[in-house]
Order: C-alpha cells, then sequence, then structure tokens
C-alpha cells in the first residue's frame, strides 16, 4: 500500500526549490536581528535573550511532529499556506510590539513563538512534496543524479546568504519595518503558492492509501521503531551543525579572535554550501545512501575529535582560531554529506504511511538534541574545570553521538530496506 504521490511535473519542481529559496530570504532578513531588538529595545540580559531565542526554535524543531501529522491529515498545499500565514502574523506581530511608547515584550516574544510556529507548518508539508516529486523522478530516470533534497539544501543556502543583506538594508528604517516587510513578502509567498501549488492531488500527498484503515490513528510513526531509531541517531547531525552557533564561535573568541572572525566563519561556511553541495551529492548518488551516511557523520566526528586533540596541544591562538575554522568546515562537510542523503531516504522507511509525520519526527528528534546537547556542550565548555579532561570533553561530547551514527545508522537503514523487499514492498 503506497502513500499517493503528486506526479513531479505537476507539483513543479522549479516552484518548490523557489518556495524553499524565498523562505529563507524572507526568514534570514528578520530573524537574524531579534537578538539585537531584545537587547537593544528591550534590554534584556544575555540569559533572557537566550530564553527568548530558545522558544523559538523549540516552536519550530519540536513541534514539526505536529506539522508533519497535519499536513499528512488535510494535505501538504494546506498546511504550506496555512504556515506561510503563521509566520506573516508573527512578523507582524514583531512588529506591532514596537509601534507603542513603551515596547511590549509579551508580544514580541509572541511574535517569535508564532514565527517558529509558521515553520514548523509548512517546512513538513515542503519536504513531502519534494520527497513526492523525487519519487517520480527515480521511476522515470537514472537514480544516481542529484537528489531534489540537495537541490532543496543549496537554494535555501542562496536564501540564507541574500535574507541578511536585504534585512541590513531595511534595518536603516527601524526593526519594525524590517518585520512588516518580511509578514507582507510571506503573504506574497503565500499567495503565489495558492496560485501554483495544485489542489486536487496536493491534498492527497503525504496520505496513506489503505482503504482508510490508518484513519483515527494520527501517529503511526511513533511505533515504527526502525524510524525512530533512524532519526534519534540523525539527531546528531542537527546537534553538531548546530555548533556553528555555540560552541565553535565561543571558542573562536576564547582563542582571541576578533568578533569580525565569527562573521567570517559563517561566511566561509555558506560558501562550502553553495560550492560543494552538489558535487558532494553526485558522490552521494553514486556509493548509495548507507555509505554516504557513515562518511557524513565520521567526517563531523572527525572535526570536533581534532579540536579535541587541539586542545591537548600549546598552541598559539593564530593556531587556535585556525583549527576551529577546519572543524567548522569538517562539520558543515558532514553535514552536506549526511543530511540531504537524511531525508531522501524517509520514503523507505514511511512506504504505505503518510509521510508528512515522518519528516516531522526526524526534525523533532533534530530539536530535542539542539536543546538538550547545546545545554550540556555549552556548560562543558563553560565549566571553570581545568586540565586535559576538561579541555577534551566537550568535544568528546559532541564527537560521541555522530561515531555512534556512523556505525549504527547505516545499519538501521539497510535493515529497513531489507524488510520492505522480504515483506513484497520494493525500495525506493
Amino acid at each position: 500500500m503506497r502513500a499517493a504521490r503528486l506526479p513531479a511535473e505537476r507539483s513543479g519542481v522549479p516552484v518548490l526549490l523557489g518556495t524553499q529559496l524565498l523562505f529563507n530570504v524572507g526568514f534570514y532578513a528578520v530573524v537574524p536581528f531579534l537578538a539585537l531588538v531584545l537587547t537593544e529595545d528591550f534590554r534584556l540580559a544575555g540569559a533572557a535573550v537566550g530564553l527568548v531565542l530558545g522558544l523559538r526554535t523549540f516552536a519550530q524543531q519540536g513541534m514539526f511532529l505536529a506539522g508533519g501529522v497535519l499536513a499528512d491529515r488535510f494535505g501538504a498545499r494546506s498546511i504550506i499556506l496555512l504556515g506561510c500565514a503563521v509566520r506573516a502574523t508573527g512578523f507582524f506581530t514583531l512588529a506591532a510590539s514596537l509601534w507603542p511608547a513603551v515596547p511590549l515584550l509579551w508580544l514580541f516574544v509572541l511574535g517569535t513563538v508564532l514565527t517558529g510556529l509558521g515553520g514548523a507548518l509548512f517546512s513538513p508539508g515542503l519536504n513531502t512534496l519534494v520527497a513526492a516529486s523525487e519519487a517520480d523522478r527515480a521511476r522515470s530516470g537514472p537514480r544516481r543524479r542529484v537528489t531534489l533534497f540537495a537541490w532543496l539544501s543549496f537554494t535555501g543556502e542562496i536564501g540564507a546568504v541574500v535574507g541578511p543583506l536585504l534585512g541590513a538594508v531595511l534595518l536603516d528604517w527601524g526593526f519594525a519595518m524590517v518585520a512588516v516587510s518580511g509578514a507582507g513578502f510571506f503573504a506574497a509567498i503565500g499567495m503565489l503558492l495558492w496560485r501554483t501549488l495544485p489542489t486536487g492531488e496536493g491534498r492527497r500527498v503525504g496520505r496513506a492509501d489503505d482503504g482508510g484503515r490508518r484513519r483515527g490513528r494520527p501517529w503511526p510513526v511513533l511505533r515504527d521503531r526502525r524510524f525512530v531509531a533512524y532519526a534519534a541517531l540523525h539527531s546528531a547531525d542537527l546537534l553538531a551543525y548546530n555548533q556553528l552557533y555555540l560552541t565553535l564561535p565561543l571558542e573562536l573568541r576564547g582563542a582571541g579572535a576578533a568578533p569580525q572572525t565569527v562573521g567570517l566563519l559563517f561566511a566561509w561556511v555558506s560558501i562550502l554550501i553553495l560550492v560543494l553541495q552538489l558535487p558532494v551529492a553526485r558522490v552521494c548518488a553514486r556509493i548509495g545512501a548507507p555509505a554516504a551516511l557513515r562518511a557524513g557523520y565520521a567526517t563531523g566526528a572527525t572535526g570536533f575529535l581534532g579540536l579535541a586533540g587541539a586542545a591537548l596541544l600549546p598552541l598559539s591562538d593564530g593556531e587556535r582560531t585556525a583549527a576551529v575554522l577546519a572543524a567548522a568546515s569538517l562539520v558543515t562537510l558532514g553535514h552536506l554529506i549526511a543530511n540531504p542523503t537524511a531525508l531522501s531516504i524517509v520514503p523507505r522507511f514511511a512506504d504505505g504511511h503518510a509521510s508528512g509525520s515522518y519528516f516531522g519526527l526526524l526534525a523533532t528528534f533534530g530539536g530535542l538534541a539542539v536543546l538538550v546537547g547545546n545545554l550540556v556542550s555549552g556548560g562543558l565548555l563553560g565549566s571553570p574545570a581545568t586540565g586535559p579532561a576538561a579541555a577534551v570533553l566537550p568535544w568528546c561530547f559532541l564527537a560521541l553521538p555522530l561515531v555512534l551514527a556512523a556505525v549504527l545508522a547505516p545499519r538501521v537503514v539497510v535493515a529497513a530496506t531489507t524488510g520492505r523487499r522480504g515483506n513484497g514492498t520494493p525500495s525506493q
């Protein structure tokens, strides 16, 4: 029994990739400036800023599973459009919080949560449509080529580069103008998708076509023990990649690097993604998903283990800075290898089921790993303890989940594929 799929020519691959580009332009034009507003307009301390931004992240990553279930229940198209409306409302709420003479913190917090919820709604739906188009590509042509999820990462990164530049230009008129522009941008995206995403078959994408036997059972993904294990293992990748925003910048500052070096770090990461994502994806398509996952997780682990080794050596500040940049490059490369591959094989697990909830659970596990892992890694890095053990412990803690994923995740994928074949269902 297979989930109904939207043909690639009907879903419009350029529309889906363009949607990811526009989503990221609108998102990164606004969200990078939230911390600045919280400190300058609301006079919040660093811990309070972290709490507010953490709520936004949890509202998005933590609610992905719910967004995926809704996409399965009501159709990917409807939930994508709802997500655009919610995020537009969130950005408008951010602007409205700054209009009174005394800015309203509770309204600003509400706006940040709504922006996260918008992403939790439309991202699983978009992944579901991309997976449907990818399945049609696999049936209509050679498999050993770049997956649509690699193209999704590539186009999304272009948006992540353009968005902050656009937001910085608008910031001359104040953050309220940035937020209102973001709201209008997402409203326009919603109108565009309302006109371009098909209405008939789009409602059936991601639903289980099993004669209604799953009706009233909205969480079948939680009973798929292999996929739960796979999602838990892959969460190591998002935790590792998130260190580009936490432990690696902190280590740079600890090495005496100037604040501008942190900006150069992010610019370098964007360059790596834009230059390497598609060539790396071609190699991954040739070697197969299990080998690609193993290589991706191992590459990221190597970056952190390199920092652990560097912590034991008497390096100068310049050498420590170089070690951090090398680690960031390896973590980024590992993410380029592992994440598009991991997304592209979700339909292997979801075969015969609604896939929105599968994509949602994968993201939710990643969000939980970041929430818990950042608390631990940040605490270890900021610990007053001294000595070799204290120096290497944060990096070993971050490397260990990736090592486990490199060993176990490919086995889970092979077992799931073999199980589908053994049941008479071909793998994708």
